[in-house]
C-alpha cells in the first residue's frame, strides 16, 4: 500500500525555517513526479516544488531562492527546507507523487497525497 507521511511543520516567525519530510513507503519503483503542494485557507491547492523523473526541479516563482527540495533515496524520504519564511506562506503542505502530471506545479495527475502539516508563520 502506497503511503505518502509528512511531518514537521510547526508556528514560526516571519523570516524562520523549517524542514518538511515525506515518508514514502510502498513505491514499487522511482518513476514518480514528486513534490510538495500547498494550500492556504480560501485558496486552491498549488504547487511549491517538485522533482521530476530525471532528477531535474522546478519551483513555484513565489518560493525561488527561499525554499530547497531534496529527498535521500536510501531513507525514501523527500524534504522542503523553507528558509526565510513569510506570512504569505501559511498553508498546508502537502507531498505528493504522480506518474505523469499534465502540467507539473498543478495538483492534477498526481495520484498519492499524503494527509499535509501545518505551517503557520506569524509576523
Amino acid at each position: 500500500q502506497v503511503q505518502l507521511v509528512e511531518s514537521g511543520g510547526d508556528s514560526v516567525q516571519s523570516g524562520g525555517s523549517l524542514r518538511l519530510s515525506c515518508a514514502a513507503v510502498g513505491f514499487t519503483d522511482s518513476r514518480y513526479y514528486m513534490g510538495w503542494f500547498r494550500q492556504a485557507p480560501g485558496k486552491e491547492r498549488e504547487g511549491v516544488a517538485v522533482f521530476g523523473l530525471y532528477g531535474g526541479t522546478l519551483y513555484a516563482d513565489s518560493v525561488k531562492g527561499r525554499f530547497s527540495i531534496s529527498r535521500d533515496n536510501a531513507k525514501n524520504t523527500l524534504y522542503l527546507q523553507m528558509n526565510s519564511l513569510k506570512p504569505e506562506d501559511t498553508a498546508i503542505y502537502y507531498c505528493a507523487a504522480g506518474r505523469n502530471p499534465p502540467r507539473i506545479l498543478f495538483p492534477v495527475g498526481y495520484n498519492y497525497w499524503g494527509q499535509g502539516t501545518q505551517v503557520t508563520v506569524s509576523s
